[in-house]
């Protein structure tokens, strides 16, 4: 029996990221995952003008008169959602927690792949694999993913990217849409994220919270690490311990987004002190130009 706060907060989530799907990422997402090609429909009588290729030597000889092939566009895509649930992800100095913010974009990206008529699944991942829901396309089962992404207690400490993108490559025979979410705080994946995006169409989602960039005066402090469970004394009193630690992140993050460009691997930023919505319409525009 699920209890009732949960199911409460799913359907908060499901009616909050409805008007989104309907009103902004319905179309904007159609318009740029369009399916994976053309699929053969049927056949009639030829007209002057069509294209003699498409000609169906059996039928025509079978009736002796030319009748060409239909195909019409295959829509169906098949969409994964990996989902970093490591501790790190249960962090938020503003308006909620990183994993909530994960939970609610990959609600409107699961959302906007059922209205396309896609199917979806789920990789549930911290330092291992934790979860995985073969793809579907019906409502129950996306309520099923926004469930499992928001409550789901992860039994990993830490982040292995490479974990999950070796686990996807396995699952997924077939060209799929990868929405990669995570904080990207992790090392050690390029070589097999730069795999995963030679055969499928990888977009990476790096969810961020100020806090992580820029550390408040605090004084000296205890901090601990969720995901090492390390624990260690930090002076926030210094102005220069503060800068110092801010300018190493913006390297960090500098390196990381040269990194995605040699790769070719797209990257949308959201932070949990702003609006999600902008950056990924943002993305889905230039991506329909570029398609």
């Amino acid at each position: 029996m699920i209890p009732k706060e949960i199911l409460q907060k799913v359907r908060h989530i499901e009616i909050r990221t409805k008007g989104l799907v309907n009103d902004l990422f319905g179309g904007e997402y159609h318009s740029v995952f369009k399916g994976r090609g053309m699929t053969f429909s049927e056949v009639r009588e030829y007209i002057p003008g069509d294209d003699i290729r498409l000609i169906d030597w059996n039928v025509t000889a079978r009736n002796n008169a030319p009748f060409v092939k239909i195909f019409e566009e295959e829509r169906e895509l098949t969409v994964y959602l990996m989902v970093d649930v490591s501790r790190s992800g249960h962090f938020g100095t503003i308006d909620q927690f990183k994993s909530e913010l994960a939970a609610e974009i990959a609600a409107v990206l699961g959302f906007s792949a059922i209205k396309n008529k896609d199917k979806v699944g789920l990789i549930l991942f911290s330092d291992h694999v934790e979860k995985f829901i073969a793809p579907k396309k019906d409502r129950s089962h996306i309520l099923r993913v926004v469930r499992e992404v928001l409550f789901h207690e992860p039994e990993g400490t830490g982040t292995s990217l490479q974990s999950g993108l070796d686990f996807l490559m396995n699952v997924a025979k077939r060209k799929s849409v990868v929405f990669l979410i995570s904080d990207f705080l992790d090392d050690g994946y390029w070589k097999s994220l730069k795999l995963a995006n030679k055969k499928h169409d990888m977009i990476g989602i790096r969810i961020a919270d100020p806090a992580e960039s820029k550390l408040p005066d605090l004084g000296l402090i205890k901090v601990h690490d969720p995901e090492t469970g390390e624990m260690f004394w930090a002076n926030l009193s210094s102005e220069i311990e503060r800068n110092t630690f801010s300018q190493s992140v913006m390297e960090k993050w500098e390196t990381f987004e040269k990194e995605c460009g040699r790769s070719r691997f797209d990257v949308i930023n959201v932070g949990t002190d702003k609006d999600y919505v902008e950056p990924l319409m943002t993305y889905f525009r230039r991506r329909e130009k570029r398609n």
